[in-house]
């Protein structure tokens, strides 16, 4: 069983700032990639940004410049730093771990990042 637990979320005004952490736990022995995507309302579910463990790091163009991920791979964690948040940030976003050995994908549940104009 693998766990992920995010936090960090809520409601912030335009140009605020928000980070999320997503802690993995359990049964996973060695993490590739760490990231998160997120889905708005009516819309499909994309890629915010991602980081692999040799450090290689892929944004969306949206967030270029605002958005930073970070990870701690001693404790298996992963953030989201945040700012200048925009009312088209309002998501929920999900943090995603690939594990290395049995190419397993895991999502977290999600959490609600909404920014009001």
């Amino acid at each position: 069983q693998v766990q992920l637990v995010e936090s960090g979320g809520g409601l912030v005004q335009a140009g605020g700032s928000l980070r999320l952490s997503c802690a993995a736990s359990g049964s996973i022995f060695s993490i590739n990639e760490m990231g998160w995507y997120r889905q708005a309302p009516g819309k499909e579910r994309e890629l915010v940004a991602a980081k692999r463990k040799g450090g290689r790091e892929n944004y969306a163009d949206s967030v270029k410049g605002r958005f930073t991920i970070s990870r701690d791979n001693a404790k298996n964690t992963v953030y989201l730093h945040m700012n200048t948040l925009k009312p088209e940030d309002t998501a929920v976003y999900y943090c995603k771990v690939e594990e290395s050995i049995l190419g397993m994908d895991y999502w977290g549940k999600g959490i609600l990042v909404s920014v009001s104009s």
